[in-house]
Parts: C-alpha cells; structure tokens; sequence
C-alpha cells in the first residue's frame, strides 16, 4: 500500500523536485500540498507549486497556502539561491486549477482527522511553521500522523549560517516545537542532503528521459546549479528536498540512526542549530532520528523512474 504523504514545502528548485518525485512513484500517496514562507514569500512560492503541479500534470488533490512569515521573527527569503521568483530558470506556466480556499494549516488538520490514525506522514521540506501552528491548534495530530521525515538541519553544521540551516533557521521557535513534539521524527539534514549532487552522469540520465516535465527539471538544475558555484562553492548542486520523499518512498536509500535532537533557540552564534546527542545510547523515551548517509545511485534512479513515469503530460 502507497505511503500518503502531505507535502509542505516552500518551491524553490529541489522543492519542486521533491513535488515531482512524490507524484511519480508508486511507493507515494500524495493527499495534499501546502505551502510555506521560505525560499521566497507565500504568494510566490504558491504560485510555483501550482505551475510545478500543471508541468507534471499533478490534479484531483488540494493545494493550499499557509503561514506567510515566522512565528516570532521577520521573514527571510533565499533569493541568492532560487532567484526573485524561488523558481528562476524555466518558463512557468499559468496554473490550471484553483488553490484550495482553506489555511494550510487547516488543510493539515482536516487531512489527518479524517484519515485512519498511523497513516498520513508529514514531508516538510521548508519552514516549519505550519507543522508547528497545526499541532498546536489541533494537539491530537501528534498521535495520530504516522511520522514527521522533514529536510532540514543538520549535525555537522549550518548552510545559512556556521551552525544553522535555511528551514531551521529562518523559524527556529517553529523548528523547536516540532523536534519536541511526541511523536516520531526523522531529520533528513545537509549531512545527508550534501552527497545528493547532481553529477553530470545524473544530468545525462534525467536528458535521455526528454520529456517536458524532464526537461524542465534540467532547467532547475541549470540554474540551481550556477547559483550554488556563485554562492556556496559547490561543483554540482546538492538536491535537498527530494531527500526527504525519497526515504519515505524507500527506506534503504539512506541510513537512519536514533538520537536525541533539539534546537538552539538563544545562542549568538548558534541560533537555529540542530543539535544531535550521539553520546551515548538513546533514552527510550527518544522518537527522534537523523538521516546519516545517502545511497547516491538509488536516490538518483527513483527521480529518473518517477520521470519516466509521469511522461509527458498534457498541458
């Protein structure tokens, strides 16, 4: 049976990805996407998720706009890494249908209230304000979500900052009431998301696809890919959000360990960091996780097979 998942997500270019990864395998039940504040503000990343669900022919399922800024602090944008839209490079086409007319966060909780508990699993790929403002508006989700996998943080250290990652950071109080809420939770984080490089071999792989959906994801890749040389020295651009689905889709594309996780919320220097106890062996208490190494080949194959799949879609 597909895992149902709800993406919330803030597209960006590996969100976009990741939007396509989950409509195009089979392993997945995509049941709703919900957007965020993140790489660029509401009404663009919006917009993007809506043009990314028409280039993938993704229909029959709600999308609907969330939290607009932080909880508590100002909102911030990356657009040095997905330009002034979030989703610089292709020409995006106009949406094809209407944005579901709930919150986000409402969405969420009529989602999983309505579903059998243990069934629905939370992929947040961007802030987590609207995880976090969900479970505290409805406290009984907690117990009845099969699990939290989001892309986000990190143990060895930070992209936004020495020690903080852009999700985190840009709404840590967010971040913080969902690394300690109770229930399980599995931190996909930079460590991970950093061997996720899309080599020249992976962009000759997802070229032979030439589909319109493929192509397009060259195109993210291209611009993504200039921005992060420009900005953060990569070679080739690590692809973080699709990390997350594709543990969902398969839990052998990456190692999962339990450990103790927690966010800084008051350090000068360390605001946002995830901070991860590998000291000594977890309480039982414990029902957080982080991801620790990714199978590059198998992680690369599930996108060039969900391409494959999806085809070219009717536009």
């Amino acid at each position: 049976m597909a895992n149902k998942i709800i993406l919330d997500c803030d597209p960006g270019h590996d969100d976009a990805i990741a939007l396509i990864l989950a409509h195009g395998n089979p392993e997945i039940e995509l049941v709703a996407v919900t957007t965020v504040h993140g790489n660029q503000t509401i009404e663009k990343v919006t917009r993007n998720a809506m043009a990314v669900a028409r280039i993938a022919g993704i229909t029959g399922i709600p999308f609907a706009a969330g939290a607009h800024r932080p909880l508590v602090r100002a909102p911030e944008v990356a657009d040095s890494i997905h330009g002034e839209s979030g989703l610089d490079g292709p020409v995006l086409p106009a949406p094809s249908f209407d944005v579901d007319p709930r919150h986000a966060v409402d969405l969420i909780i009529d989602t999983i209230m309505a579903s059998p508990a243990q069934t629905i699993t939370l992929v947040p790929t961007g802030a987590l304000t609207n995880i976090a403002l969900a479970v505290r508006k409805e406290p009984r989700i907690a117990a009845l979500v099969k699990e939290v996998v989001l892309m986000g943080g990190g143990y060895h250290g930070g992209n936004w900052s020495a020690a903080a990652e852009f999700n985190i950071v840009i709404d840590p109080e967010a971040a913080h009431i969902v690394f300690n809420e109770n229930w399980k939770l599995t931190m996909v984080g930079l460590d991970v998301t950093h061997q996720a490089l899309a080599t020249p071999n992976v962009v000759a792989a997802i070229a032979a696809v030439d589909t319109a959906p493929a192509r397009f994801v060259l195109e993210l890749l291209d611009f993504f890919g200039r921005t992060y040389r420009d900005a953060q020295g990569f070679e080739h651009p690590p692809v973080h959000d699709p990390c997350a689905v594709a543990l969902v889709i398969d839990p052998s594309v990456m190692t999962v360990v339990r450990v103790p996780l927690d966010v800084e919320l008051t350090g000068s220097l360390t605001l946002g960091m995830t901070v991860a106890d590998f000291r000594s062996t977890p309480p039982d208490e414990c029902t957080t996780h982080a991801a620790t190494d990714l199978d590059h080949a198998k992680f690369w194959a599930l996108i060039v097979d969900a391409l494959v799949r999806i085809g070219d879609p009717a536009q």
